[in-house]
């Protein structure tokens, strides 16, 4: 009896052990990657600084950790400033320790080293790396003051922005620093974004005697701030108003461009005003102003710089003021700009790139009516130029261009077919890209495989 009762439990085992899932495979590791894993763990630093240039290129970022370890432990300059840059880039953490240890031990570290981790903590506004910054620049090393400062604004923090601003403010009024690092002290005030900043970066502003670099700094940093004192504006609005009508041009244009955060029927005045200086760069701070402010009232200065205006910059910034206030006014300027044959390419293609963005479903039919107008007179600027509107477009009604492209024999029609495959999710376009992606151009190939990666199409069947 106990022979049958062992010989159901070992038939019970057996069977309980068939029904348990087979034990998952390791991970078969990628070549590539562990290729690039071992160069970070004993690559020379030549191998490695190219390493980390390659996975800034494509935008990489599985190897992380391996070089925020690396950076721990090395002081070579050409690894520790790439994997600075890397992360910088990125605005990415992870090396907060190490850059301000470099800039703590800055005169046992390369120049360069240095100023590329004084870079990155003001990337990532490290706060607690403000007292190495201020550190860096009380040592009076020149190399360094101009780095140091712009990255001591931007680590500054909600909290310590007014004792920053303060910092910053007395070193410039009592330490008599050279001109070099000044533009870039009153720079570093906007950086801060403290209120307290704005009656000394006014009385820069405002002051008729000091130099326009300055100057235009100071209404640059003010217009970063805000200066938010009810109604519309303080001290700071009061200065950059005065600063409108300024001699020097390159001051006048600057104040306009800082008008952008201050409203009220004053600073609507003063930027259509501005559409009548004589200086081209005023004109486009004030199609700028109205872009931002989606400035309504301006769309009849706008049409008419867009028409007629001799600075093809002063047209493209109005062309695009236009598409961003959107109203039905402006999208009729866009339409007559777009649709009139005599304008230049340039005009026609910004305004055709207006009316995409807006309203794409309305405008299809048009522009891709011009652009075969243009393909047939073999106007080759204006056919690759809304060749790369169409590119760019995405709306619901996008599949026959698309797929009419992708017929065509020309390399940049199917390259920019598969982008608008990809904007538009163009799933029922798989087979005609398996096509593209079986082609001799490899680069057009490369370009297919990835777009059916990204619609997530299987395409193990290509030749």
């Amino acid at each position: 009896m106990k022979k049958i009762f062992f010989a159901i439990f070992l038939a019970a085992a057996c069977f309980l052990n068939a029904q348990e899932p087979p034990a998952p495979r390791p991970p078969v590791p990628n070549p590539l990657e562990e290729t690039r894993f071992n160069t970070i763990k004993y690559g020379t630093e030549t191998e490695i600084a190219a390493l980390i240039q390659t996975l800034k290129n494509e935008g990489a970022d599985y190897l992380d950790d391996e070089i925020i370890t690396l950076a721990a432990n090395t002081r070579n300059q050409k690894i520790l400033g790439g994997a600075f840059s890397f992360f910088a880039d990125r605005e990415k953490g992870g090396l907060e320790e190490r850059a301000i240890r470099a800039v703590e031990e800055w005169d046992e570290e390369e120049t360069e080293t240095v100023l590329a981790a004084v870079d990155y903590l003001g990337k990532v506004k490290a706060v607690s790396a403000a007292p190495a910054l201020k550190e860096l620049v009380e040592s009076g090393e020149r190399r360094f003051m101009n780095a140091a400062f712009r990255s001591l604004g931007r680590v500054s923090g909600s909290e310590g922005s007014e004792e920053t601003a303060e910092y910053i403010i007395d070193f410039y009024e009592n330490r008599e620093p050279p001109d070099d690092n000044r533009s870039i002290m009153i720079t570093a005030l906007g950086a801060t974004g403290s209120a307290a900043a704005v009656p000394f970066l006014a009385g820069i502003a405002s002051d008729n005697e000091e130099r326009p670099v300055l100057r235009m700094a100071a209404l640059d940093s003010i217009a970063k701030i805000g200066d938010p004192v009810p109604p519309n504006g303080g001290v700071g609005l009061e200065a950059v108003l005065a600063c409108v009508a300024a001699r020097d041009p390159n001051v006048r244009a600057a104040a306009v461009t800082a008008l952008g955060p201050f409203s009220g029927t004053e600073v609507d005045t003063a930027i259509l005003d501005a559409f009548r200086d004589s200086y081209y760069r005023t004109r486009i701070a004030a199609a700028q102003a109205s872009r931002q402010r989606k400035l309504a009232a301006a769309v009849p200065y706008l049409k008419f710089r867009a028409e007629r205006d001799e600075v093809p910059a002063v047209r493209d910034d109005s062309i695009r003021a236009l598409g961003a206030i959107a109203n039905d006014e402006s999208t009729a300027v866009l339409e007559g700009l777009f649709t009139e044959r005599k304008n230049s390419d340039r005009v026609r293609i910004v305004s055709g790139e207006m009316l995409m963005r807006n309203q794409p479903e309305r405008f299809l039919d048009r522009l891709i009516m011009e652009m075969d107008e243009a393909k047939q007179k073999n106007q080759n600027a204006l056919y690759n130029g809304l060749l790369k509107v169409v590119g760019e477009t995405k709306c619901a009604n996008m599949e026959g261009i698309t797929q009419r492209l992708m017929r065509q024999s020309g390399v940049i029609e199917k390259s920019y077919a598969l982008d608008m495959a990809a904007n538009n999710n163009l799933v029922s376009l798989a087979d005609e890209i398996k096509t593209i992606a079986g082609e001799k151009n490899e680069g057009l190939a490369r370009k297919a495989r990835r777009t059916l990666d990204k619609l997530g199409v299987i395409y193990d069947d290509i030749r």
